[in-house]
């Protein structure tokens, strides 16, 4: 395959837009992958061009920074990646400051991700979920003041409310601090909540989003079944289990498992590819997260962009996964934009009238999401 790069959001940092994560690297959580399956997964992503690598601190209590900072290290690759690592979330049971999203925990997170990957600059710095209190003031003076001091280079959000990423954008235009790059958020087949906000913010404002879960934790890839009493993977170890991201046996996901699966069919494809490059090749999309715990699993998500979805196709997928819009975007239908506009005819500017970055090389090319 000839990976592409995208520039990540309105950034000049050049991202391949399949990223290889690594929460699956370690046993700690007990459906890992162990060291040398991680260490295989990396080469074969690198030799397919990959170059972006999603970590967080506390991914496999810190394993996962650890052996993919070795990795790197080994094929003496660290100024050809582009490493992206999260803070948020507690370690310390008791302390109240060694999580959050506050200064205290953040210079102290950066630190220990640094010395866990072995390196002394991060790409891409990301809050890791919404704390429901930290100001964004507070969040992007200490991230402006990390990129001032060379110990990150980008700033992202992950798993924010949109009002909250718009609130940070804004702050950092107004004082003229490094702003969002990127957003890293939940998107599939499954889940498309950040159609609504979070899409026209990223592209209007210039962050590109990283999808994680795009295969809805496994879902997608074809190995569950709604007739089976349980499902030898991840998601059936979560049943029960109130986590937002494992609730995924409803009714609505298994009528779209069964036409992804026919769609996959028709195209000689596997399912986990086909759902993939519809993630890929949906508005605002920068980077798709890959998550594997088998060599074999990732070579064929690695696969996912070697072809073209037929229109007639993705309308198919477009509509069995469709999702009714919430208010107010449920009010804004066309009676309601014929009592704004008049009854006037309205549209879109012509092809061209704002023509995006576009770059064209012998085997990459690159262009703004």
């Amino acid at each position: 395959m000839t990976m592409t790069y995208y520039t990540l959001g309105n950034s000049g940092l050049r991202v391949s837009r399949l990223a290889l994560g690594t929460m699956t690297f370690g046993t700690e959580w007990g459906w890992g992958t162990d060291r040398e399956t991680a260490r295989a997964m990396v080469d074969a992503y690198v030799e397919a061009g990959g170059n972006f690598f999603d970590t967080a601190d506390l991914y496999t209590g810190g394993t996962a920074e650890t052996w993919l900072g070795e990795f790197i290290a080994e094929r003496g690759m660290r100024d050809k990646a582009v490493i992206a690592t999260k803070f948020t979330f507690n370690a310390e049971p008791g302390n109240p400051n060694a999580g959050g999203n506050g200064r205290k925990n953040i210079l102290r997170a950066v630190d220990a991700s640094l010395k866990r990957l072995g390196t002394d600059y991060i790409d891409l710095y990301l809050l890791h979920v919404w704390d429901g209190l930290t100001p964004a003031e507070e969040v992007m003076r200490t991230m402006d003041d990390l990129v001032c001091a060379g110990k990150i280079r980008h700033v992202g959000l992950s798993d924010v409310p949109a009002w909250y990423a718009a609130r940070a954008q804004t702050i950092a235009e107004l004082r003229g601090y490094e702003p969002v790059s990127a957003l890293e958020l939940e998107y599939s087949l499954a889940e498309r909540s950040i159609e609504h906000e979070f899409v026209p913010f990223g592209t209007r404002y210039g962050a590109g989003i990283m999808v994680w879960s795009p295969l809805a934790s496994g879902l997608l890839s074809g190995k569950y079944r709604p007739t089976q009493d349980g499902n030898a993977g991840r998601l059936d170890g979560f049943r029960n289990t109130t986590h937002p991201g494992f609730q995924k046996f409803t009714e609505r996901n298994w009528a779209i498992v069964a036409e992804l699966e026919k769609i996959a069919s028709e195209l000689g494809r596997s399912m986990a590819e086909v759902a993939l490059n519809w993630v890929a090749t949906q508005p605002g999309v920068a980077s798709v997260i890959l998550g594997a715990t088998k060599l074999a699993q990732l070579r064929d998500n690695l696969a996912a962009l070697d072809f073209m979805i037929p229109d007639a196709l993705r309308a198919r997928l477009d509509a069995v996964s469709k999702t009714p819009p919430s208010f107010p975007y449920s009010y804004f239908g066309s009676e309601i934009q014929a009592r704004v506009t008049g009854d006037a005819v309205t549209g879109d500017k012509p092809a061209g009238y704002a023509p995006p970055l576009l770059v064209e090389g012998a085997a990459v090319s690159i262009t703004s999401r």
